[in-house]
């Protein structure tokens, strides 16, 4: 193989393991190796998925990935656990805080059209349970409907607004060795 043929494969590989798809999630780190996550948003298929964690954000990293679907499109819990808050914030626009049930990790569901109905703090809810619906509330690009979810490792305090970002592309994705959930 010529040089740089051979250089162009290597960048090649060494992208695409960046990328997430083919690097293996570290298991004494990372809490999501263990978990089943279902895909939270109605009839996105995990190939489709794509990790956005790292990406940059005006200010600050966004540590997070972005399920685009269209407007409406019903969101689901992706584990079982507990609504601990529901909050309408400048960025966020009407989200959803639920906390697993160990209370070791926080679920955040933002930017979504409404609720859904009955919805409340307190209430547990199960893998694939209704929580809402996709949209563009808060400072999401109104043309840009999606789902920004976002996954965090509480501290001793459970304080639902802090903790530590954990990319859930892999949990997500199937990339962690098991086959994606889909919910509806």
């Amino acid at each position: 193989m010529r040089p740089f043929v051979r250089s162009m494969a290597i960048l090649l590989t060494l992208s695409t393991m960046m990328g997430g798809v083919a690097a293996q999630p570290d298991t004494s780190t990372n809490p999501l190796t263990t978990r089943r996550l279902a895909i939270p948003v109605a009839g996105l298929e995990a190939a489709s998925l794509r990790d956005t964690f790292h990406e940059g954000r005006p200010g600050h990293a966004h540590e997070a990935i972005d399920l685009m679907a269209p407007r409406g499109t019903p969101v689901f819990a992706v584990d079982d656990g507990v609504v601990v808050k529901l909050f309408a914030s400048v960025p966020g626009g009407l989200t959803v805080y639920q906390f697993d049930t160990d209370a070791r990790l926080a679920y955040y569901y933002a930017h979504l059209e409404r609720y859904a109905e009955g919805l409340r703090e307190g209430q547990r809810v199960r893998r694939c349970d209704l929580l809402g619906y996709v949209g563009s509330t808060g400072n999401a690009n109104p043309l840009a409907p999606h789902l920004h979810f976002a996954v965090f490792e509480l501290g001793p305090e459970k304080q639902w607004w802090k903790g530590t970002a954990i990319n859930p592309f892999n949990a997500l994705s199937g990339a962690a060795g098991q086959a994606p959930l889909r919910c509806g």
